[in-house]
Parts: C-alpha cells; sequence; structure tokens
C-alpha cells in the first residue's frame, strides 16, 4: 500500500518515538479531511504482547489526531494474512499494520506466493518495541531448567519434544530449530495463530514447552504456571 508523500512524512514524524506531541496539530489537520476512522491491523489474535502494544498506540494516535483509530486483528499464518489485508486497502493512508519483523523479512523469504511485496507494497512509518524471546517449559513438564528439558526430551525418545510457537516462519521457529540442533534432541515446532492460543495449551499442558517474547511469559511466570 502507498500514500501521499505528505501523508507519509506526517505519519513518519507521529509514529517516531517521542515525536507524538510535537506533531499532534499538523497530524489533525493533516487527517481532518477523511470522515473514515483509521484502522491498525494487527497479525495476532487478542490476548499477546502485539495486540496489547496495538491498543496501547491506538489510544495515543486517537488522542494525537482527534479521530478513531480501530484496532483490526487479522490473525493467522504469522501475520500473512493481515499483510494481504494492508495490500489490499484503498491508498489513502487510513490503514496501518503493526507486526514483527519476521512478517516482511523472513516470511517472504519461505513461503512461496505470500501476496505482497514489503518492498514494493508497503512504506514503513516506525518502530515501537524490541521484543526478547524466551524458552519456557509447561508446568505440568517435570523439567526446572533447559538442561533439565533437554535430558527429559532425550529419555523419552524424541515424543515430548513439541514447542509452541506463536507464528510459522517467524524467529521463534528458528531459535527451536537451532536448539534442536545444538542440543541434538527432536524439537518439533508447533505454530499457533498467536502467543494467546499458545499460552493456554501450556497452561493446559497440552504442549510441554514454547518459544515467545518474554512479555508472553511474565505474568504466567511470575505466578509460577510455566517456568
Amino acid at each position: 500500500m502507498t500514500t501521499t508523500t505528505s501523508r507519509r512524512s506526517l505519519l513518519s514524524r507521529l509514529l517516531r518515538t517521542g515525536a507524538l506531541a510535537g506533531a499532534a496539530l499538523t497530524m489533525g489537520l493533516a487527517f481532518a479531511q477523511t470522515p473514515k476512522p483509521i484502522r491498525l491491523l494487527v497479525g495476532f489474535p487478542p490476548g499477546g504482547g502485539t495486540d496489547a502494544i496495538a491498543r496501547t498506540l491506538a489510544e495515543k494516535l486517537k488522542d494525537e489526531l482527534g479521530q478513531p483509530v480501530v484496532v483490526e486483528n487479522r490473525p493467522g499464518a504469522g501475520g500473512q494474512i493481515a499483510a494481504q489485508a494492508l495490500k489490499s486497502a484503498a491508498p489513502d493512508g487510513t490503514t496501518l499494520f503493526l507486526t514483527h519483523d519476521h512478517t516482511i523479512s523472513i516470511l517472504p523469504q519461505v513461503v512461496k506466493n505470500p501476496g505482497f511485496d514489503p518492498a514494493r507494497d508497503f512504506v514503513p512509518v516506525g518502530g515501537f518495541a524490541t521484543f526478547v524471546n524466551a524458552f519456557a517449559v509447561s508446568g505440568g513438564t517435570p523439567a526446572k531448567s533447559f538442561t533439565e528439558y533437554v535430558a527429559w526430551v532425550k529419555a523419552s525418545g524424541g515424543g515430548k519434544g513439541a514447542v509452541g510457537i506463536p507464528a510459522p516462519a517467524s524467529t521463534p521457529e528458528f531459535l527451536v530449530k537451532l536448539l534442536g540442533q545444538k542440543y541434538q534432541i527432536d524439537l518439533v515446532s508447533a505454530p499457533y495463530r498467536g502467543s494467546a492460543p499458545m499460552m493456554a495449551d501450556m497452561l493446559g499442558n497440552q504442549i510441554s514447552a514454547g518459544v515467545a517474547s518474554v512479555q508472553d511469559f511474565i505474568e504466567n511466570h511470575k505466578a509460577g504456571k510455566v517456568r
């Protein structure tokens, strides 16, 4: 999706860290010409870290622009569905997309015909957060450390090594593959449509472990439900 040069510049100034307040008046004038609410697409379901950031951002944008900003969750395929929705949107500057870097960097390299070309179809306007990934085990898993988890998987003959990941073709999937190779264990990625459903299965002991951002695990870790 493309936008006019003026609107692209204004969005960039708004979304750049520390520029929200200073760009308020200019932003309001720029967007007052359209009665359409601004859509903020998210490629993951409600309840996860990306969704939480999107809703915080939507509130900030609403205050700065003086018009509604609606978070629209389009989960599935590691953000591919939301990215396709962005490409199909009218190029009028009222549709934004908050996503992980893997959706526009890794996914187009490993998925044949993803339905979008990030370099051609999208205009980057800002960065918001840096995620640190973590490996966690469910409460029903006997392991209390990664070393114990490795030993547990090896002792099971490889039948316990399903590891949940929030999306296919994502950084967590590559981390699972690298860990399996490094420690010579049979780890299999189990892709979900976001971290929230993955966490639900971990809490229900449907999967033994998961790889996602620290933010996705922290509350349940503090509660002693995952380690």
